[in-house]
């Protein structure tokens, strides 16, 4: 493995990341698109709408995560791509901030009509974006994208066949996603109703998905035959076939109900997809652009990386507590907290989950709370990317500067490192006084 590989595989996992979360963010809106009228097509709407609420904008952080280390780990790709297929960027990103303003304007709707037009012009955008991105896929996948500033044709680059199958097939992806994740939420919500529809829509919609892809394979053998080929039969195909059996048993799972692991069994088959693509692409990035061609030089790479480790060892605990409380429904909005997404439709919620005593509803936590129960855990993780970036920056790095900027960085491990482990603390646990 060469320096360059380890960017590569940040912007894979990021685009995993961004596809099976974000995703299922499109989906939820695409399948506000399809509820029908009447009092049910509302509670659809609504739960699809409060499902997104504490992660929507978490799960888009990954779409600037991807650009950003493409942008200075493959400077040469990022302007190739940024200049070429400009038309389908700009569109997604339009997209994207619909989405954002739609989502906001429904809390200030005051009637049936502006909460109709508000979820319509959302469901829409939702359209837009993850097609608008699977063609960018498809023109870097086709070849359609040479290296140059603007040297593609900003049009045909990204609406040849490939472009338009992986763009159909984000959306399809997105639906199923969004849709099994729909059940577990309805599930926890005690919706029976909503639980039974979403499931049914998860089912009609994998089975879309995985048509598209398999009828894709002619797709891909006539515009795009490297890939094709190396997928089929050369070091994609492990890959391949992964994918193709995570993908079945998910389905296998949504109809038994099982939501919670067809979740997980549903992402892995994006990663392994994924990971196919980019063992079937190699070693081209771009048409004559190949990726030890494209990389940044050496120190710049080194930077990259230990931001990333350095970013991740203080950011990744807190995503994974915030998944975490979500996918287990310990994260209520006032409402109470049902059983887990895999219980059994006439289970009860957990305890807790109640009112109290009194007859009030139970109270999260004060932000203040929060903050103090949050600040020693933080120090420790700063303390530890301080720690990654100082070592990485003098034993890899090559530049004085990169070398000044680690020792600055090792003298703030010790600093922030010592207000993590609070000596006075230890001092007065281990004191006569406290063991008494």
């Amino acid at each position: 493995m060469h320096l360059y590989d380890v960017p590569l595989i940040f912007i894979l996992t990021g685009l995993v990341f961004y596809i099976v979360l974000g995703g299922a963010d499109f989906g939820a809106g695409i399948w506000q698109l399809t509820a029908g009228s009447g009092e049910d097509a509302e509670r659809l709407r609504d739960l699809a709408h409060e499902a997104m609420a504490p992660v929507w904008e978490a799960n888009h952080v990954w779409l600037i995560f991807v650009l950003t280390v493409l942008w200075t780990a493959f400077p040469a790709a990022f302007a190739s791509l940024a200049s070429t297929l400009s038309i389908p960027l700009f569109a997604a990103a339009i997209g994207l901030i619909l989405r954002g303003a739609t989502y906001a304007l429904r809390s200030g709707a005051r009637t049936a009509s502006e909460t109709r037009a508000i979820d319509t012009l959302f469901a829409l955008s939702s359209l837009l974006t993850p097609f608008a991105l699977g063609a960018m896929v498809g023109a870097i996948v086709s070849g359609r994208v040479p290296v140059g500033n603007a040297a593609g044709r900003l049009v045909h680059s990204w609406t040849g066949p490939t472009s338009i199958l992986i763009g159909a097939l984000a959306i399809a992806t997105s639906a199923y996603l969004a849709a099994v994740f729909l059940c577990a939420d309805a599930r926890r919500a005690g919706a029976a109703d909503l639980e039974v529809r979403f499931r049914r829509r998860a089912l009609l919609s994998g089975v879309a998905a995985g048509g598209l892809a398999a009828g894709g394979l002619v797709v891909l053998h006539a515009d795009a035959h490297r890939v094709f080929h190396r997928l089929l039969e050369g070091p994609g195909l492990p890959a391949l076939i992964v994918s193709v059996a995570c993908g079945a048993a998910a389905l296998g799972l949504v109809w038994r109900s099982r939501f919670g692991p067809a979740r997980a069994l549903a992402a892995l088959a994006v990663a392994a997809i994924i990971a196919g693509w980019a063992l079937a692409q190699q070693p081209v990035l771009l048409r004559g652009l190949t990726l030890p061609q494209a990389a940044a030089p050496h120190d710049a790479l080194v930077l990259v990386i230990v931001a990333v480790l350095g970013g991740g060892a203080i950011l990744f605990p807190s995503l994974g507590l915030l998944f975490r409380l979500v996918l287990g429904g310990r994260l209520g909005h006032g409402v109470e907290a049902g059983p887990g997404p895999d219980a059994p439709p006439g289970a009860q919620a957990a305890p807790g989950a109640e009112e109290s005593a009194g007859g009030a509803a139970p109270r999260g936590p004060r932000a203040g709370a929060v903050t103090r129960a949050a600040a020693s855990g933080l120090r420790a993780r700063a303390a530890g990317a301080c720690l990654l970036a100082g070592v990485g920056l003098l034993t890899v790095a090559e530049a004085g500067w990169a070398h000044a900027v680690g020792v600055v960085c090792l003298l703030a491990f010790v600093v922030v490192g010592v207000g993590a482990v609070d000596p006075t603390g230890l001092a007065a646990d281990q004191s006569p006084a406290s063991r008494s």
